[in-house]
């Protein structure tokens, strides 16, 4: 491949949930996950651009403001600094022209060629806001132009303006102390550690503002020299008529107000449209609850009745019992004989009729249904308002309700959900919500064997663990808010607005997710299976449902052979919760809720125990196991004797 220009980088960026990831799908092809809710992207994604295949085009997490903050923002301001860059792309939203001419602000500062795409036009129209964009052009000195992501328009004209990228004339002055103090630190930046694209004075602002990305990004450019950086920093605090980084804030945002203003018009309406009235009756504080329980019934009659009862009815009973197994079965023995060779095929633990017929008969059809309500839920712009509803109940924990978001991506794939706790704003949070994620939340394979199994056993079983769950993540984090310092952040988060499901990008998404589980689960549930025959074969297994009888049969109240799921549980959640589900008619309601609870709070999946450590160090990923493996246990055998006493 021919390695790219030295500033041959475009960069997306704008703030949450406008629609750059669809925006850089459209302008290269490459597909990352879109969804309607803030936090989507925590990482730079790039690929080459359909308009110049020698140009990369990043996107880059949203951000809710600069000088940057949290660990999205942070990565964004890591490659305005680290980049090639070009030019970037501002995209923003049409709808809400103040916020986004308070970004326009500071990275007009930073003298990079740019473009203001303002995208959901088709949004602000609705809803009667229309923009000048001529005049807005004018004003800023910039191409400005507007797009309909998901609708593909003004896609061209975005391609084609990026080649006439300008740099933004400034938006304001600061008030003269504050200007004096930014020249004066803009002419040390250029003297002691120029940067080869941005320019001094947006370091300047930045680095007054107290970016730590700039800050460290200064302190290892300027080396010695970095003193006199720091010196001129505390000369303009100590001056200032306030805390620095919100005197400088607030100015951008009146400026971005005037500017808003003179360029942006609303109709006014005689009533809301619908989609804004239904956006505010899931939050409202009466109607809410009551809109979310009948969210999550429909879920439970879509995944765990339709999928995990019907479907999997067809596939387990129909397809694989009926048609599938005894076939294969069949041909092996006559090719193989009944040997060894033959009993790790089909047998009890063979590799086909048990780790093929679990990932593909009992868990492909409910995690499918799973997929699709999930991705239905967050293409309408329902889930992020789960943050607002959160937002009280989890002022118990020590969280704000914007932790509720990787909490709900978790019911997908803790894994990825692990990694996107970094749209938190402090170590804090992001410690306490990977804690909750690996303790209390179950991805989507085991939720949906969840609901299958005790959905099959009544829909009281269902909610005993369902209340359980919520019960045990409250507790605990209301513990591990209290021995963790620090201090809980109030919440400010995006909502985008409420729509009809994309189908494109719920089917887009279903399928993605579908190659992820056939590619990552089903050799993982091989390699569970083949581990099951090999300790079968060499009579270990036998020997650990021996020695695990008195805690599983015993304190647990489940039938020994339940201690080969916790086995199989070391490897995936999933697949020792799968064992428990082929069990089910051998298990009172008792034990199936009991078995249920102790294997969702089992030790987190090889996959999430990785990220655990990529994202908190080794250590912490140990002591968290640590605690959560006898935690799962103790808490099972507390609930078995709760309901014997009660049920």
């Amino acid at each position: 491949m021919t390695p790219l220009p030295l500033t041959n980088a475009i960069l997306l960026i704008g703030h949450p949930n406008v629609g750059k990831s669809v925006l850089f799908h459209r302008l290269t092809g490459a597909y990352v996950n879109v969804s309607n809710y803030p936090g989507t992207t925590v990482e730079v994604t790039r690929a080459s651009a359909r308009f110049d295949p020698q140009a990369a085009l990043l996107d880059t997490p949203g951000v809710l403001a600069l000088p940057s903050r949290s660990d999205d923002e942070r990565a964004t301001m890591r490659a305005l600094l680290n980049e090639p860059s070009r030019c970037l792309v501002q995209v923003g939203d049409a709808k809400n022209l103040r916020r986004t001419r308070t970004l326009t602000a500071l990275l007009a500062d930073l003298g990079i060629p740019m473009v203001l795409a303002l995208n959901m036009h088709d949004e602000a129209t609705a809803r009667g806001v229309t923009v000048d964009v001529d005049g807005l052009a004018e004003e800023l000195a910039i191409p400005v132009l507007t797009t309909v992501a998901t609708g593909g328009e003004g896609i061209g004209e975005l391609a084609g303006s990026i080649a006439r990228a300008t740099t933004a004339a400034p938006l304001l002055r600061y008030d003269p102390d504050l200007e004096t103090d930014i020249a004066a630190l803009a002419a040390a930046i250029a003297e002691n550690a120029p940067h080869p694209v941005l320019a001094a004075r947006g370091l300047a602002i930045l680095y007054l503002g107290a970016d730590s990305e700039v800050e460290s990004w200064l302190r290892e450019r300027a080396g010695d020299r970095y003193a006199d950086l720091a010196a001129l920093r505390e000369q303009a605090r100590a001056r200032a008529d306030g805390d620095l980084p919100t005197l400088l804030a607030r100015e951008r945002t009146v400026a971005a107000d005037a500017l808003a203003v003179s360029v942006a018009r609303r109709t006014v309406h005689s009533s809301p449209l619908l989609a804004q009235r239904v956006g505010q009756a899931v939050v409202h504080p009466l109607w809410g609850i009551p809109i979310l329980l009948t969210v999550l019934y429909a879920v439970y009659l879509f995944v765990g009745v339709f999928g995990a009862t019907t479907l999997v009815g067809l596939f387990e009973e129909k397809l694989f019992n009926g048609i599938l197994n005894p076939g294969f079965s069949a041909l092996v023995e006559h090719w193989f004989g009944n040997g060894w060779f033959s009993e790790l095929l089909v047998g009890q633990y063979g590799l086909w009729t048990m780790g093929m017929t679990y990932a593909l008969a009992l868990i492909f059809p409910i995690v499918t249904t799973f997929f699709i309500a999930f991705g239905i839920l967050e293409d309408s712009g329902y889930l992020p308002r789960l943050s607002v509803i959160a937002n009280r109940l989890f002022a118990m924990i020590g969280l704000n309700g914007r932790a509720v978001l990787p909490m709900v991506l978790g019911l997908g794939c803790v894994t990825m959900a692990t990694l996107t706790t970094r749209i938190l704003h402090s170590p804090r949070e992001r410690l306490i919500t990977v804690f909750l994620l690996a303790l209390a939340i179950p991805c989507s394979a085991q939720l949906g064997v969840v609901l299958g199994m005790l959905g099959g056993v009544s829909f009281k079983a269902l909610l005993v663990w369902a209340l359980a769950m919520i019960g045990i993540l409250l507790l605990s984090g209301f513990l591990a808010s209290k021995l963790i310092p620090g201090r809980r952040i109030p919440l400010v988060t995006e909502l985008p607005p409420m729509r009809l499901p994309i189908i494109g990008n719920v089917v887009k998404k279903t399928v993605g997710r579908l190659k992820w589980y056939l590619l990552e689960v089903i050799p993982l549930f091989l390699i569970g299976t083949l581990l099951m025959f090999v300790l079968d074969k060499t009579g270990a297994l036998p020997a650990i449902i021996e020695a695990g009888e008195p805690l599983v049969t015993g304190w647990l109240g489940l039938p020994k052979e339940a201690s080969a799921a916790f086995v199989m549980g070391f490897l995936r959640r999933d697949f020792g919760a799968t064992g428990l589900f082929v069990m089910a008619d051998a298990l009172t309601p008792v034990q199936a809720v009991v078995g249920m609870i102790t294997i969702t709070l089992f030790i987190p999946c090889f996959a999430s125990l990785l990220m655990m450590i990529k994202e908190r160090g080794a250590r912490t990923a140990a002591l968290m196991v640590i605690i959560i493996v006898p935690f799962a246990f103790f808490v099972g055998g507390l609930f078995n004797l709760i309901l014997r006493a009660l049920w």
